[in-house]
């Protein structure tokens, strides 16, 4: 967050309690709709309803496209109708089906109904698709020439565009060109359209190669295509390459903005769609769960301790380094947990190769827990004067660290197997087998060499 946004949160909350009317529609005048909407996820819940209530009506289609879910329902509830069938008439027509699933139905049937038939057609198009597909994230204002044609007609028919809609699409980088059944055959760069001799026709300076998306494509799937290729728009086609819309690079990154929020929450187990002034009993039970978890895989780890309680009660210093030989395997464990669960989300691991990066992994900690195992054995010798502690310590944090990579790298591909988000539930399982192994392999050697 840029310190501009933060003194403009500050401002903004000072103004609210003081009434200031005036500074508050100047922080409003002052800011781009998205903008308004991270403002109002940043308010507290008292001051919500009164800044929601002076924004202009045109602004609150765009907001609501942008905050989390659960604070647009909540923001749609204290919206009138007539309202929010103004502010919803400023969106296009993906925009409105990535939403409309939090409207009530009779602003949805009205706001149909009085779409002509060429965008009610449109709706319809983009609405029957889920949300996270192609077909769900396409705009339906893709523009489309013939190849026959020449590149004066195309770019007359640019201008009659612009002057009947009173602007082109957004992000139009390139033409698409289509054959009479409406397949895609190419497209036509606008770089191309304005430089090139006009008398040229669009199959003379048309590119072939163009990558399409089909249509039931994943969001994921569309992301990683987009930046393989570099592309600012892309052409959207049903089974039979027939046109059916294109995506645009903004409607991408807030595909990749959204699984990065939804991973980091994930990892601590929190709700992807959670609003930080959520109510707290939604917020206590929804944390409730995930800590409960926590503690069930934090008596695994007392559980195994409680073998060797009479041994830590002869050797207090196993007591002082039971910490680091869990902390060495969890960290080492993580590591290679965060690799293997990067390379499931970007389809780069499989059963293919995971024997082998496996192997790698281990090859590495195989390395560091030698460094470190002597490390700590010289460490503990100097600590303590016991040789024999120093052993039983660089022993247990050399096969720790072998156990966490292990763990790090089989535990994402059986839970993403089992149907189950690595990034959720990956990083509990780990510490809980590390810790465990850890303290056996520790207390039981100690016990068994030393006591």
């Amino acid at each position: 967050m840029s310190n501009a946004f933060i003194k403009l949160v500050s401002k903004l909350t000072d103004s609210l309690e003081q009434k200031n009317n005036q500074a508050i529609l100047r922080a409003i005048e002052q800011s781009h709709p998205a903008e308004l909407g991270r403002l109002i996820e940043a308010l507290p819940n008292k001051y919500r309803g009164d800044f929601w209530r002076v924004i202009p009506v045109a602004f609150k289609g765009e907001i609501l496209l942008s905050v989390h879910r659960e604070l647009r329902q909540l923001l749609i509830k204290k919206t009138s109708e007539a309202d929010l069938l103004v502010s919803l008439s400023t969106l296009q027509m993906d925009e409105l089906a990535d939403i409309d699933a939090d409207l009530p139905l009779t602003v949805v049937g009205a706001m149909v109904e009085a779409m002509d038939s060429q965008r009610k057609q449109r709706y319809r198009t983009v609405a029957s698709f889920p949300d996270n597909t192609a077909g769900g994230l396409m705009d339906v204002d893709a523009t489309a020439v013939r190849k026959d044609v020449s590149l004066k007609a195309v770019y007359r028919y640019l201008c009659k565009l612009r002057k009947k809609e009173g602007m082109l699409p957004e992000q139009l980088d390139q033409l698409v060109v289509v054959d009479r059944e409406n397949k895609v055959q190419g497209t036509l760069y606008l770089s191309d359209l304005v430089s090139m001799d006009n008398s040229l026709s669009v199959a003379d300076v048309m590119k072939n190669n163009v990558p399409l998306i089909h249509s039931l494509q994943s969001a994921k799937e569309v992301a990683q295509i987009f930046e393989d290729h570099d592309l600012i728009s892309a052409p959207v086609v049903d089974k039979n390459n027939c046109l059916l819309g294109r995506i645009t690079v903004d409607d991408v990154i807030d595909v990749l903005q959204q699984n990065s929020e939804q991973t980091l929450l994930a990892s601590g187990g929190l709700n992807k769609e959670l609003d930080m002034f959520a109510p707290i009993a939604h917020i206590s039970v929804n944390r409730a769960i995930w800590l409960g978890v926590n503690l069930i895989t934090a008596f695994v780890a007392a559980w195994v301790i409680g073998f060797f309680e009479s041994s830590i009660e002869q050797l207090v210093a196993l007591a002082v380094l039971m910490p680091v030989v869990a902390s060495m395997g969890g960290v080492t464990g993580s590591q290679t947990l965060t690799v293997v669960t990067r390379g499931i989300a970007r389809d780069l691991v499989s059963s293919a190769n995971i024997v082998s990066l496996t192997i790698h992994e281990l090859k590495v900690s195989f390395i560091n827990g030698l460094l470190w195992a002597s490390v700590v054995f010289f460490i503990t010798i100097l600590w303590y004067g016991d040789w024999k502690l120093g052993s039983v310590f660089a022993l247990a944090l050399f096969v720790v660290s072998l156990t966490g990579t292990l763990s790090g790298a089989l535990i994402p591909i059986i839970l993403k197997k089992l149907g189950v988000d690595p990034a959720i539930a990956g990083g509990v399982i780990l510490t809980t087998i590390t810790d465990a192994v850890g303290f056996l392999i520790f207390l039981g050697t100690a016990t068994y060499l030393l006591i």
